[in-house]
């Protein structure tokens, strides 16, 4: 079980919605053992709040058997609770979400990683456009560039193709989506520019450190020439001190996974060297 011991200071829990989950429940995630992949989020979730919970699969005696149970043809699910496509899964009492910003959704309020609802009824949306977002340009885009024909296809049997996918990427997709970041922590909501919203760490800022920093590891040299331009001085700034900070323990632990086969890969000619 990770139980890191950082003190939380985030803000304070929502409490405008109705919650029924056991809130002394433990919280388990299940996801695929031996890599970041999009189990990472929740892992920076749990970590940045210093709150307890279970990585399943590599903490567990289950292993990958925990997450190809719950993805079985066989499993239907329960009364409350369809059955997931795919990991990562969160586990928490008589509750199964699964889905990585519905995981967040539902985790925000229970760890003071969004606004309290009564102050700000529409934090949570916010927050969570900020992280789909990410999420669609720093994640499902950087893997698409590897795997631009067929995910269930070698890397070898689409290369061509995966070099003008990146190409379009490094020039355009990736500065784009930068630059927006750039402008929403330049925009009043940010509450100073700090983080992405509010003033205060919310799960959105952990999921734009975690793309940024699956992307840094893809294109290394884009990325370096990106940061060195100038244009995105606050996007980075926000990088280095949720790395510095926040996550800097989990980090520096043998708990945080290394990237290999998984969303974020690096290629040397899809960087260009």
């Amino acid at each position: 079980m990770a139980t890191p011991t950082r003190s939380s200071k985030r803000q304070k829990t929502a409490t405008g919605s109705a919650d029924t989950s056991d809130t002394s429940a433990e919280y388990r995630l299940i996801y695929w053992p031996g890599i970041p992949g999009r189990g990472e989020h929740i892992r920076l979730a749990f970590e940045a709040t210093g709150t307890p919970y279970t990585d399943v699969s590599n903490a567990t005696d289950e292993g990958v058997n925990a997450v190809l149970a719950q993805i079985s043809d066989k499993n239907v699910g329960d009364e409350a609770n369809p059955p997931p496509l795919a990991p990562p899964i969160l586990q928490h009492g008589d509750v199964l979400i699964s889905q990585t910003p519905n995981i967040l959704a539902y985790l925000g309020p229970k760890l003071g990683l969004v606004p309290d609802q009564s102050d700000d009824a529409a934090g949570l949306y916010h927050i969570n456009a900020l992280t789909l977002t990410a999420l669609d340009g720093l994640s499902n885009e950087p893997h698409d560039t590897h795997h631009p024909i067929a995910s269930a296809a070698y890397y070898e049997e689409q290369k061509e193709e995966a070099l003008k996918k990146a190409a379009d990427y490094r020039s355009v997709r990736l500065p784009k989506f930068l630059g927006y970041f750039e402008r929403v922590l330049s925009g009043p909501a940010s509450g100073g520019g700090d983080y992405l919203y509010g003033g205060k760490l919310s799960y959105a800022d952990l999921v734009l450190f975690q793309t940024l920093d699956g992307v840094t590891f893809a294109f290394p040299k884009c990325v370096g020439k990106l940061k060195e331009s100038g244009k995105y001085g606050k996007v980075f700034e926000l990088y280095d001190r949720i790395k510095g900070q926040e996550l800097k323990s989990y980090l520096e632990s043998e708990r945080r996974l290394k990237y290999s086969m998984g969303i974020y890969r690096h290629y040397p000619e899809l960087d260009e060297e």
